[in-house]
């Protein structure tokens, strides 16, 4: 690469970065709530604060980083941490299969973009045009990267500031509940049709019932797998699972 071609990459890159930024800015004050709150909550529970911060270095799943922390306090149970992790994780299954396109010819970025992949840079990335002369790779490489550095960062400070600061704690761990509350009702109010999350809802109730409160969340899974693939097609004429 000689010194003209290098100095228009690092152009690209630039004029890039700033139209990412304020893209990127109320996710990054999401960010900043939910991941402080889990790394004062992973504090509480007893780890240091390297734990939320390499937690969310390599997994990079906040609900699935909320449940590691129950797995790290139970017994040792490989197949029902895989299984669990599996399927929290397993909508990004299609988000790779709805990328596949955008992601074409993105070279040395394609790895980092696939790494950073969350549902939040999904949304913006499948759902967003890139501005008029920007870059698209580029422009896609630096919403992803600043949504992750801004839920590691926030991440570690919670951590941080959850070990120097002496307080009150008690009821912190009810973070995660809100967060899927919240998430529950945002896919609830923005999807046009409702039946899977009349779906989820009656299975998780159903199975809660049936299994108690410390088993019903894998049976509620395959409940919800079993009867989103049985109502498929009601689904899809419904206006779900075309997007």
């Amino acid at each position: 690469m000689d010194q003209n071609q290098e100095s228009n990459h690092s152009s690209k890159a630039l004029a890039a970065l700033k139209p990412a930024f304020v893209k990127t800015l109320p996710i990054t004050t999401g960010f900043m709530f939910i991941a402080i709150a889990y790394g004062f909550y992973m504090q509480r529970m007893g780890f240091s604060f390297w734990y939320p911060t390499l937690m969310a270095m390599t997994i990079f799943g906040g609900s699935l980083e909320f449940v590691t922390v129950q797995m790290l306090l139970s017994p040792f149970a490989p197949i029902q941490s895989f299984l669990m992790a599996l399927m929290i994780q397993a909508r990004h299954l299609f988000y790779g299969i709805a990328m596949l396109d955008r992601y074409k010819n993105t070279g040395w970025k394609k790895f980092f973009l696939i790494f950073y992949m969350c549902d939040e840079t999904f949304s913006l990335i499948y759902t967003t045009p890139v501005p008029e002369g920007i870059d698209k790779n580029w422009y896609m490489l630096w919403i992803s990267f600043l949504d992750y550095a801004s839920w590691v960062l926030s991440a570690a400070l919670g951590g941080i500031f959850g070990s120097l600061l002496s307080f009150e704690t008690k009821g912190i761990d009810f973070a995660m509940t809100s967060m899927f509350v919240v998430i529950f009702l945002e896919q609830f109010l923005n999807d046009t049709q409702h039946l899977t999350a009349y779906i989820g809802f009656a299975a998780a109730i159903v199975c809660l019932m049936l299994f108690g409160p410390n088993s019903f969340i894998i049976p509620t899974m395959l409940g919800i797998l079993a009867m989103v693939t049985l109502f498929r097609k009601q689904i899809e004429r419904a206006g779900g699972m075309t997007k």
